[in-house]
């Protein structure tokens, strides 16, 4: 069985090249982490912790979060950190965080929203050799409008349009599982929060779009599968790409280790000393 995620997916569609580097050819470059993934994982983690609280029957307060995220900050950060942005400095990125979880918290609490799961492990069986894993940020139940609701985090400073978002894959494909869960005729909402807008983006699906994407999804893996050549995509991406240093757009190479030449004992084989001896 096959293991795919929409991060590998995506990683085919953005930059086939680097599909390979990393899929392929498992290349596992060491380069620093970004400072937007190092806010996005303390701003992820400090939500889950919130509702883990609300779970066992405790509201945190605004400073419990912030404090809560300040503290993961500074345990993980390292001034190492890839800035892209150079007119922001490591603490603009800190302040948005807090920016964004004030925002969240005065909007959402006391958090009293059906929430079911955190961090859900989802999978989905796309044929008899393919299956999708996916994790969910947050799965709750909205009993006033009797739906399920997928809920996914987002701390990117662009703001997508309804009609992006109603072509989004990735909760889509999530919702599959959940309906396989729940039942087909039970309603999932998908619901992105873009903590720098402070906005919530909702969209659905229909069981027959659903049919269609796992249709498309099977049709991109096969495409996957079966391709030859992995050309390079060079766009705004680039810009945080673990692999730009070996990339040929940017005047990179892959850097192969020289295989080591072969030692032979002759005491391994006795019966050969004499001839070379000779």
């Amino acid at each position: 069985m096959v293991m795919y995620s929409h991060s590998r997916l995506s990683t085919f569609e953005q930059c086939p090249y680097r599909y390979k580097l990393r899929y392929i050819d498992k290349i596992k470059p060491e380069v620093e982490k970004s400072i937007e993934a190092h806010l996005g994982t303390c701003v992820h983690d400090t939500l889950e912790w919130l509702y883990i609280e609300v779970k066992k029957g405790k509201i945190p307060t605004i400073d419990d979060a912030i404090t809560y995220y300040s503290e993961k900050w500074q345990n993980e950060f390292k001034p190492s950190f890839i800035i892209v942005k150079k007119e922001f400095t490591a603490k603009d990125y800190f302040e948005k965080g807090v920016k964004f979880l004030l925002g969240y918290y005065v909007k959402h609490t006391p958090f009293q929203d059906g929430t079911l799961e955190l961090e859900k492990r989802i999978f989905i069986k796309l044929t008899e050799e393919h299956k999708l894993i996916g994790f969910i940020d947050r799965l709750s139940y909205n009993k006033e409008k009797n739906r399920y609701e997928v809920h996914d985090y987002k701390t990117a400073n662009t703001l997508p349009t309804q009609a992006k978002m109603d072509e989004d894959r990735q909760l889509a494909l999530y919702s599959i599982a959940i309906k396989e869960l729940y039942g087909l005729e039970k309603e999932v909402a998908l619901i992105w929060h873009y903590l720098a807008h402070d906005t919530i983006i909702e969209s659905f699906r229909t069981n027959e779009e659903l049919s269609q994407l796992k249709e498309s999804t099977i049709n991109l893996i096969k495409t996957i599968e079966t391709a030859m050549e992995y050309p390079t995509k060079k766009c705004i991406l680039c810009n945080w790409c673990e692999y730009k240093s070996m990339c040929p757009e940017f005047g990179g190479t892959i850097k192969t280790k020289e295989p080591k030449e072969k030692q032979v004992s002759l005491d391994n084989y006795p019966t050969l000393k004499k001839y070379i001896n000779d």
